[in-house]
């Protein structure tokens, strides 16, 4: 498992998987988004914008990923 540390209260899903490194663009993360292949704490979500706080578990393809504070 992964690990973002949080640089404020919250970070936006697309900017997570991006900082992550799991995708190359903010283009690339909203399309992943969008086709329901991210899930947050085992929900599939289609929201880029999705606040994202600590101890909440991003899951794409073979990437669990913790956002930790």
């Amino acid at each position: 498992m992964d690990s973002l540390k949080l640089k404020d209260e919250f970070i936006k899903l697309g900017q997570a998987i991006k900082a992550a490194g799991y995708v190359d663009s903010g283009v690339e993360a909203k399309l992943v988004i969008l086709d329901g292949l991210v899930k947050v704490n085992g929900e599939v979500v289609l929201q880029r914008g999705k606040k994202l706080y600590e101890n909440d578990v991003v899951t794409f393809e073979n990437h669990l990923l913790k956002i930790e504070k």
